[in-house]
């Protein structure tokens, strides 16, 4: 059986200035996500599941198959690398989620993604 703390999820964020309009409530954010599998077997990434939820209390739920359209297999101390972006109508506002993982026991199991920030640079401090 698979352990989820195997899987651990590392993330960072940018806001994208050149991508964003202020004016019209069009604020884009970039998220670097790397997996690593930290287990003795082989899993694979099945699905996502994301909560985005901005300033305004606005929350919208993304569910799909894999990530940018792959599903990758790590091996034991293998990792995968991706990056993708989401677009909120306030310069604030988090993220948090799961991936779907399937492990080559055929046990599938959630690996947790925990909250994370999206904040144009500066408006917190």
């Amino acid at each position: 059986m698979q352990d989820t703390c195997s899987v651990v999820i590392d993330v960072n964020t940018e806001y994208a200035r050149e991508h964003s309009d202020p004016n019209k409530g069009h604020y884009l954010f970039i998220y670097y996500i790397r997996i690593r599998n930290q287990g003795h077997q082989a899993v694979q990434l099945i699905s996502r599941h994301w909560v985005i939820t901005d300033a305004d209390g606005h929350t919208e739920e993304v569910r799909g198959d894999g990530v940018v359209g792959k599903q990758p297999i790590l091996q034991p101390g293998g990792e995968h690398q991706y990056n993708s972006f989401c677009v909120l109508k306030t310069s604030v506002g988090c993220m948090h989620g799961s991936f779907q993982m399937q492990g080559e026991d055929g046990i599938y199991f959630d690996a947790p993604i925990t909250a994370f920030g999206l904040a144009i640079p500066g408006i917190l401090n």
